[in-house]
């Protein structure tokens, strides 16, 4: 069986081929999150308002493996916008997936784009 994990890769927004509409930007809550599925993968997508700037990440925690990051408290770590996992509290950057404690566990991060109040996620497949 294939590790879950590997299912979740970061995508640049050079590299994107589909991008996906997920609603309206009316959907999605303030300066919080909310979780899409995109074929076998569950997004989380942040409208972080507070930055005037948009997120998307793995939902899934790579620590306990659980799909629980659109959960998470938002927030800016030294200038970095990133997310707190709602179990464990390990930060992750929204912006290239990053645990900012150090440790070698990564997220996944994907592309957003606003248009026509559409939000859209970009993916490599």
């Amino acid at each position: 069986m294939q590790n879950i994990l590997e299912q979740y890769k970061s995508v640049a927004e050079a590299e994107v081929k589909t991008w996906f509409e997920v609603g309206t930007v009316s959907d999605f809550p303030e300066n919080s999150g909310a979780c899409i599925k995109y074929k076998t993968k569950q997004i989380a997508v942040y409208n972080f308002a507070r930055k005037d700037k948009w997120y998307a990440c793995q939902n899934l925690c790579p620590h306990k493996m659980e799909m629980v990051l659109s959960l998470g408290m938002i927030g800016d770590k030294d200038g970095i916008a990133k997310v707190a996992c709602p179990m464990h509290k390990k930060n992750f950057s929204l912006e290239d997936g990053t645990n900012l404690a150090g440790d070698d566990l990564k997220i996944a991060v994907y592309p957003v784009k606003i248009e026509s109040g559409n939000v859209y996620i970009g993916f490599s497949d």
